[in-house]
């Protein structure tokens, strides 16, 4: 059910985690509009694959001004929740070497399961306050679930060089609905992420659950992103 990278293109599974989502702050000083689709094997989502195998298609629309910075992000491929687009907001800086990122994320589902009345398709329904803090190839992500949801918690250690990544990632009270839109209680899972960037457009990742005895296969995605010119 929840949202999800962590989700605008740059910032979930379609670049680093393929999800997962980590926050990139535009810090340009001009205004600046900016648009990408991007198809994917599956859904990959902070360590689980949420399409159930299916692949995922999704595109995003983002204005930015001197780090602050909008936008809405789409995407298929969920198969519990159905259809989803996120919007969002935020601002980040950089102080000595030192990049700060604060954004909220709102996720509304419009074709959610008739119901359901876990998922949310009214917006404030279900949001997200995101804080990441970056330094030298390191940053470190906190995601608190600040409307709807199960008061759930997601936190994240990554680090980059070159075109590869690795993030490793922790659930805490994580709760939702299954595949038939059954909802579940709410656990405690880790994943580790390793991400190769082919270049601007392409990229691999395996994700593996360290701590879930029920989803111990590795995800292998593989994903395409495209610039669109505005």
């Amino acid at each position: 059910m929840l949202n999800k990278q962590s989700k605008m293109l740059r910032l979930s599974a379609l670049s680093l985690a393929v999800a997962g989502a980590m926050a990139v702050a535009p810090t340009a000083a001009n205004a600046e509009v900016s648009a990408s689709v991007g198809v994917a094997n599956m859904y990959l989502w902070r360590g689980y694959d949420l399409g159930n195998g299916d692949a995922q298609v999704s595109g995003d629309l983002s204005y930015s001004n001197s780090g602050f910075y909008t936008g809405v992000w789409a995407a298929s491929g969920d198969s519990a929740a159905g259809q989803e687009y996120d919007l969002y907001v935020g601002y980040g800086a950089e102080f000595g070497g030192v990049s700060i990122d604060l954004s909220v994320w709102n996720y509304m589902y419009p074709s959610a399961p008739e119901g359901n009345d876990q998922i949310l398709d009214d917006f404030g329904g279900l949001s997200e306050a995101i804080l990441s803090i970056g330094f030298a190839g390191f940053s470190v992500t906190a995601y608190d679930n600040i409307a709807g949801g199960s008061g759930y918690e997601y936190y994240t250690l990554a680090y980059g060089y070159e075109a590869f990544s690795i993030l490793v990632g922790k659930h805490d009270n994580i709760g939702g609905p299954d595949d038939n839109g059954i909802y579940q209680p709410a656990e405690d899972v880790t994943h580790v992420d390793l991400s190769y960037a082919y270049n601007d457009n392409l990229s691999f990742t395996v994700s593996q659950q360290v701590d879930n005895e029920d989803d111990d296969d590795p995800k292998v995605v593989v994903s395409y992103s495209l610039p669109i010119d505005m």
